[in-house]
């Protein structure tokens, strides 16, 4: 049975025109469409079976390309605009910081050994890492966002959700294409375009598709004598995707895709919002480091309460460093797909893909004008290697529809950074023991100035995930469905991290001062953990020292997942479903250069969540309403989280945080020409007060009671698509949607280490907002072309994703705030013709 679309996820879109229907024509299905079928029928693969939206007992959000594209989804990181339980982050770097979150959830993280709560596949291949998933949204057929633990059906690292892509196929029966231009404030320039040929008609046919995006950045990067030097936010990047695909008389299917991308973009440089008390009492000045610490931006805030000059720095745009941060990433890739029958009632499924990804990367890693710690090259590879293998049909004259399966990937990883300290790092380390010591302390204590030293880091893993699978639906009477899923998984991953160059003489000296009993106890801090800072502990009289240490470690874990739902049809139609799922998320291993201070153990545990689902699913007014509810609440165990603290990252596991709440996704067409969408998520993600358990780790018993960060608890989306012909051959639209959100948690860490205890700085919280997009066009009823105009962020709302203590800045039981902002107001004109 098909139906339309349900309430695009949470405020869905102030959505398309729905000008065609979207059915899914990938090989985990050959179900054609009913000749009943119309533009209101929404098919998702959301259990690896071609269903109607409205008819699968999961939280799920459905949009085509054109969806995404009226409101302005470029990527990945733009999902938010179209699904209200989504959000998503970026810190400094591309290959490691992003994180996806869904209901709340997500996996912060700066360390190429974690992985994403969330999974991405993308024409049904996993995606390991969500920084491997950035490219452009171009020639896609649908976008699916799944909430909720996924892990019986998608392979891998699905406890928070997972999102499913599928780009269009090649068209075995026509010739066609199109060709879009954009141009754009900062000087956007987006061109994109994709070709269908059939080279055997009916039977073979090649796709070729392609983008290149060029902008300008939005924000303005001063050197310490106040000269511009670069911008950050700058983007510049192309993708090209080739794919094959073969439909045999005999019912086999097959598609072969072949991907290129590249970047070379600058980014990301974050804005100081808090000056640290040093400026203030002079201390920076007394260490040589003038009156602000080398810092010359226009604005920022030097009390602690002052959130109008912090959101003055925010909308100025300006930072201080001593270099343009630079990502230049490249990745390939390949996916195969077969589909046999061997029955008329029994398929067999293969998806296989490899994946090169290589970023190269430098940025100023304490993001301010003083010269003192600079990743001057961050070199990252990661190779995977994936392989599903499914048997699926109907036995029992359709009422039974199973599933069984396999799961392999294979991943190795490899990271090398190459990291200085400049010419102002002993002051720094000065005014960090707020001037007891001097403006040289390291040159005091050792006789050498730490100016000029340099290591190299190497960290490397390999993994190997194995998995067996079974996903069963079983009509018990009419309407009445119950569903059993399955999945073994078998994890192993052994890593480590290696100094393979240093040198490092102050650390050296330092240590054989402090053992010939020369240091101060007060100034062991700085002439150790400071001068050793991000140095492996020499080989001789450290073991007792807080010093880094090279290590190799193996992590092995198996886990059994599982899922069972109750679902009944009524009539009108409206369903309604009842689930649990118990998900799971691999643990791993630490690759910091901190895992293992102190012969510490440098892998994490596994994440574990059960989650509890009760769903509506309703139609009514001749399918000109539908209305979806979904009540969830989710127990995890174990949360994987990463924190930084101004010095160092730190990694560890909470024994518990919970999201319960509702979601609420609407779409009413009061007639043919307009289309109304609402959204509403109710999320409390958070520590309950009681999260640590025997835990006694203070970053762990300082979250209890806190929320996830960027975690709001209301998002409401409430969009409108007005579409009307003009004439024989024209038609013109007009679309618009407000997007709002409640208060939620930026800061790395959940406690003010200073004056104010345990409580966060008015900084550390993003107030809540509201984001307006419009977009208007004219165009030939056909598609052969339309002209549009859009605006993304109307009123120029400047928001705060990641805020953090800013890197050495302040002293010990002092603050300074320095956050990574969203994208400022966009807009432009975009061309489209369709052939």
């Amino acid at each position: 049975m098909t139906r339309k679309l349900a309430a695009y996820a949470a405020g869905l879109m102030a959505c398309s025109s729905f000008t065609a229907p979207a059915f899914a024509q990938d090989n985990e299905t050959q179900a054609e469409p009913s000749p009943a079928a119309n533009d209101r029928v929404i098919i998702v693969t959301a259990t690896r079976r071609a269903q109607d939206i409205q008819d699968v007992p999961i939280a799920v959000t459905a949009a085509t390309q054109e969806q995404l594209d009226r409101q302005g989804v470029v990527n990945v990181q733009n999902i938010t605009q179209v699904s209200p339980s989504f959000s998503t982050s970026q810190a400094q770097i591309a290959s490691g910081t992003v994180v996806l979150r869904i209901r709340g959830v997500g996996t912060t993280s700066n360390n190429i050994g974690f992985e994403s709560a969330v999974g991405i596949f993308i024409d049904g291949a996993y995606q390991s890492r969500p920084g491997v998933a950035l490219s452009e949204f171009v020639d896609i057929e649908r976008v699916e966002v799944l909430r909720g633990p996924q892990g019986t059906l998608f392979g891998r690292n699905t406890s928070a959700g997972a999102l499913n892509i599928t780009t269009n196929r090649p068209d075995v029966t026509e010739f066609g294409g199109f060709a879009n231009a954009t141009y754009g404030n900062f000087d956007l320039i987006n061109v994109q375009g994709a070709i269908n040929v059939p080279v055997v008609e009916d039977t073979l046919a090649l796709r070729l598709t392609g983008a290149y995006r060029e902008r300008d950045g939005f924000i303005d990067i001063l050197d310490p004598n106040g000269n511009e030097i670069g911008e950050s936010g700058l983007i510049d990047q192309h993708l090209v995707r080739a794919q094959l695909g073969y439909e045999g008389e005999s019912g086999v299917t097959a598609r072969f895709i072949f991907d290129y991308s590249a970047n070379n973009n600058q980014c990301c440089s974050p804005i100081e919002l808090l000056a640290a008390q040093n400026e203030s009492n002079g201390v920076f000045a007394a260490v040589g480091l003038g009156p602000r610490g080398r810092q010359v931006q226009p604005f920022v805030a030097r009390d602690q309460f002052d959130t109008s000059t912090m959101q003055d720095a925010m909308d100025d745009r300006t930072v201080t460093a001593n270099r343009v941060p630079m990502s230049d990433v490249e990745q390939w890739g390949v996916t195969g797909e077969i589909q046999v029958p061997l029955s008329d009632a029994v398929d067999l499924i293969y998806i296989g893909s490899y994946r090169d990804y290589q970023s190269n990367e430098n940025y100023d890693t304490d993001f301010t004008g003083v010269d003192f710690f600079d990743v001057d090259d961050l070199r990252t590879e990661i190779q995977t290697m994936t392989h599903e293998l499914r048997i699926q049909g109907e036995a029992f004259d359709g009422r039974l529809d199973w599933l069984i399966g396999g799961f392999y990937s294979d991943e190795d990883i490899s990271a090398v950074t190459d990291f200085s300290l400049g010419e102002d790092t002993d002051a720094l380390y000065g005014a960090f023991a707020g001037g007891a010591l001097g403006p040289a302390p390291i040159q005091l204590l050792t006789g050498v100035n730490p100016a000029g030293t340099t290591a190299t880091n190497r960290y490397d893993q390999q993994a190997e995930s194995f998995s067996v699978f079974t996903h069963n639906v079983l009509e018990v009477t009419d309407g009445l469905s119950f569903t059993l899923g399955l999945r073994y998984s078998d994890e192993k991953k052994e890593g480590g991290y290696t100094q393979i160059a240093s040198n490092n003489p102050a650390c050296l000296n330092g240590v054989a001062a402090l053992n010939a009993g020369l240091i101060p106890a007060a100034a062991v801090p700085v002439v150790i953990g400071l001068g050793c800072f991000g140095f492996t502990a020499p080989a001789i009289g450290t073991a007792t020292l807080p010093l880094p240490q090279e290590y190799q470690a193996t992590f092995k874990d198996e886990e059994l997942i599982y899922t069972g739902k109750i679902s009944y049809e009524f009539e009108a139609p409206i369903t309604a479903y009842a689930s649990f799922t118990h998900g799971y998320k691999a643990g791993g291993i630490n690759l910091d250069v901190t895992a293992a201070i102190g012969g510490a153990d440098p892998t994490f545990e596994s994440e574990e969540v059960d989650a509890y689902e009760l769903g509506i699913k309703a139609q009514f007014l001749d399918d000109a309403v539908t209305a979806n509810i979904a009540i969830f609440r989710e127990e995890f165990d174990n949360l994987q989280i990463l924190e930084f603290t101004g010095a160092a990252f730190q990694t560890f596991n909470v024994p518990e945080a919970v999201s319960q709440g509702f979601e609420l996704e609407s779409v009413v067409r009061p007639d043919e020409n307009l289309t109304i969408n609402l959204g509403l998520t109710y999320t409390d993600a958070s520590y309950p007060d009681d999260c640590a358990g025997n835990v006694t780790f203070a970053q762990v018993t300082e979250l209890c009671g806190n929320d996830l960060t960027n975690a709001p608890d209301v998002v409401a989306i409430v969009g409108a698509t007005y579409e009307r012909d003009l004439g024989d051959n024209l038609q013109w639209f007009l679309n618009g949607q407000v997007r709002t959100e409640s208060d939620r948690r930026t800061s790395t860490q959940a406690s003010n280490p200073g004056s104010n205890g345990a409580q966060l700085l008015p900084f550390d919280v993003q107030d809540g907002n509201t984001m307006i997009s419009m977009r208007a066009g004219i165009g030939a009823q056909d598609k052969s072309w339309t002209l549009e105009a859009w605006a993304v962020n109307l009123t120029n709302e400047i928001t705060r994703n990641v805020t953090f203590n800013t890197t050495l800045r302040a002293s010990p039981g002092f603050s300074a705030r320095s956050a990574f902002i969203a994208e400022p107001r966009t807009y432009g004109v975009t061309l489209r013709t369709e052939f």
